[in-house]
């Protein structure tokens, strides 16, 4: 099954299986190959006249937590039976407002070799108390990368769908 029929798959399912009341439209649903993230979005707390920044960040926070408590048992009910159907782990978050918070995510160990000036780098920003190790230093680069070549990514992710695409429709499929 190809990525984007498995996430109109698990978008679709869920669309069925949320309660109607739980999130403001339709969840953002994102999904790689570990796993499955649900985030929606709930209303933000209403706040009578000019209220600071940290007070609407800590309303929202305690809306959100709000949201988490009267979920969890709902949320982990849903969550199994969309694990057995993929096979992913299934993680939950909510956007209140601005803030925005996932709950329980998986982190996944990812094993590289890097030259010694790559190792440089992460070391360079572990001794500047950037990050606490190189797993972190090298985490710490690649949400850089990610947050200033969002459109290339999102363009190279559009072209292999069309890959995905031409090879579906490719000389050894028979035409129904």
């Amino acid at each position: 099954m190809s990525t984007q029929q498995e996430g109109e798959r698990v978008r679709g399912w869920l669309t069925g299986r949320l309660p109607s009341d739980w999130f403001d439209g339709e969840p953002e649903v994102s999904i790689d190959r570990d796993e499955i993230l649900v985030v929606g979005k709930i209303p933000a707390p209403q706040q009578n006249g000019e209220v600071s920044a940290a007070e609407r960040s800590a309303a929202e926070e305690g809306r959100i937590k709000q949201f988490r408590e009267d979920t969890r048992e709902k949320r982990i009910e849903i969550a199994r039976e969309l694990e057995h159907a993929t096979r992913k782990k299934v993680a939950w978050g909510v956007q209140a407002g601005e803030t925005r918070t996932v709950f329980t995510s998986l982190s996944a160990p990812v094993m590289t070799r890097l030259r010694q000036p790559e190792r440089q780098v992460l070391d360079t920003l572990v001794d500047a108390g950037v990050a606490r190790s190189r797993s972190d230093a090298l985490g710490w680069c690649v949400k850089l990368v990610a947050q200033h070549s969002e459109n290339w990514l999102a363009e190279l992710r559009d072209a292999m769908t069309k890959v995905e695409d031409v090879r579906r429709a490719g000389p050894d499929t028979t035409e129904s």
